[in-house]
Order: structure tokens, then sequence, then C-alpha cells
């Protein structure tokens, strides 16, 4: 019979073997002093599956047969994901005033198809991938187009909620009483958004280090990828900026969150001044052709 003391220490190696496998799967950085932040984190799960170290959860993760979901318990533990509707006001109006107009008339332009595409990456529990299908019902230059939005996690917890898409008071801090009223009905305490929002979002599980997957995704016209990158250190932003590079069409836009910058990353994207926000915009024209 095994006995668990009531805390577990982490030891400076075994930090270093979870801080790097966490980094290789899914750019998550932890520094050398946040040791104690996975130490109170991951305790409670050696203790649920009766290991004696945390060298022990390490092998786990690697090679046990329930690992794959082993490591969406982690994920859950190490991932915050505090969130509302309509957050980045100013930003909002950008896309919706300013980018959705010009992408329409360049489409039109050039005789393709009245489709728009936008990616929502690291969409949390919903309110950001319904927020801009809210904002998209009721924009008249997209009255007749097909509006395909993508929300992605690593997270599964946060993805199911965002699926139920029932939301409490505090996830609407920053919400125009009549957005309330026309998209959302009262239901056991909380809010409980329209099918006809929902229909236009697609919510999926993604890590964005998982290439092969995320090329699956296909071209998109926006990239929202807001308060994610922060948590990423210099390789592994440039890594996934990279790949948004990639999604993107030419000429299409990636929208950051304010505390969050390009610089000294990459210079592939042209920052673009608009009237109520700057934003990232992906060269028409790449030089040496586009990339797929």
């Amino acid at each position: 019979m095994l006995i668990f003391a009531p805390e577990i220490p982490m030891g400076p190696e075994e930090f270093r073997l979870l801080r790097d496998f966490i980094y290789q799967y899914c750019g998550l950085h932890f520094s050398e002093d946040s040791k104690y932040i996975l130490e109170k984190r991951l305790g409670r799960r050696l203790q649920e599956l009766k290991l004696n170290s945390y060298k022990d959860y390490y092998y786990y993760l690697r090679y046990n047969n329930a690992r794959d979901q082993e490591l969406t318990e982690l994920i859950n533990l190490l991932t915050t994901n505090e969130t509302y509707f309509f957050r980045e006001e100013f930003q909002l109006r950008s896309f919706n005033e300013e980018i959705i107009p010009e992408l329409c008339e360049r489409k039109l332009a050039a005789g393709q198809d009245k489709r728009l595409r936008i990616w929502s990456a690291g969409c949390s529990t919903g309110e950001e991938p319904y927020t801009i299908a809210m904002l998209l019902l009721e924009n008249p230059a997209v009255r007749d187009w097909q509006i395909d939005i993508v929300g992605t996690d690593i997270s599964q917890r946060v993805l199911q909620l965002a699926r139920k898409g029932l939301y409490p008071e505090s996830s609407f801090r920053s919400t125009d009483e009549r957005y309330r009223r026309t998209y959302f009905r009262p239901q056991d305490g909380k809010w409980l958004i329209d099918d006809g929002v929902r229909r236009l979002v697609t919510i999926s599980h993604l890590n964005l280090f998982d290439t092969p997957r995320v090329a699956l995704l296909g071209r998109m016209d926006v990239i929202f990828c807001r308060n994610v990158i922060i948590y990423f250190d210099q390789p592994a932003k440039k890594r996934v900026i990279e790949t948004f590079f990639q999604r993107l069409a030419p000429g299409g836009y990636l929208l950051l969150g304010h505390s969050e910058s390009l610089m000294n990353i990459t210079t592939l994207f042209d920052l673009k001044h608009l009237q109520h926000d700057m934003v990232y915009q992906k060269p028409q024209e790449t030089a040496g052709g586009d990339r797929a």
C-alpha cells in the first residue's frame, strides 16, 4: 500500500523534464522561477494517479496508454481562459467597419466567391467567435455572403463550454444590452446563445503546434489570436505567427491582442493603420509568390 505525502516536492531535474515536454507539445513556456506553478497545479494529478514523483508523471505523459486523456487534463490545469463578449471594442470596430468591407470589395473585384473564412485561434469559452458572428449578422456588407467562423482552443474543458453556449453575467461586462436581448435567451440563471449565431461558428480542438492539423483548416481571410502568444517564448511565437502567415490568404488580416506585437518576431506582415486600431496584414503579393 502506497502512502502519499500531502505535497510532493518537484526536483530541478523533474521541473526541466516537464517544462521541456510541455513546451515541445504546445509552446507554453515556464521560466526557471516558475517551478512552483507547475508544482502547485500538477500536484493533485500525482495524488489522483497514485504516482510517487513528478518523474513518474513525466513518464506517464510520454508512455502511458491514457496519455492523450492526461494531456487534456494537463492543458486544462495550465491554461487560464478569462474572456468576455465584445472584448477590445476598437479592434472589433476596425474589423467590422473597415476590414470586412475591404475584403468584400476586393473579392468581388477579383471575381471570387462571396465567402469569408475567419479563424478565432485560442477561442476559450467561445465569446470571441460568437461576438464575430453577431457583428457579421448585422453587417449589410455580407448579408448574402457565406460566413465560416472557426473557433479553436487547446483546452477541451473550455471548448465544452463554448459548444454549450450558456454564459453567466460576467461574460456580458462589455456587451450592449441590445445584443443580449436579440441573440440570447435566459436559461438556468444564465444566457443561452441563439441558434442563428451558432450556425456560423464551428468549435474545434486544436493545438497550434500541430502543423498538419492546422493545415487542414485551409485558407483564412482573417485570423484573431488575441492574448495567446503572450504565453509563448520568442521561438514559439515565431513558429505560431509563421503558421498564421501560411494559413492567411494574400491580403488577409491578423488581429492580435493590444498587449501583443510582432516586433522582433517577424517582418512577414505589414502593419496597417486603420481608423480605430492597428492590425497586421499579409501582403497581397508575397516575395517569391504566395505560399500555401
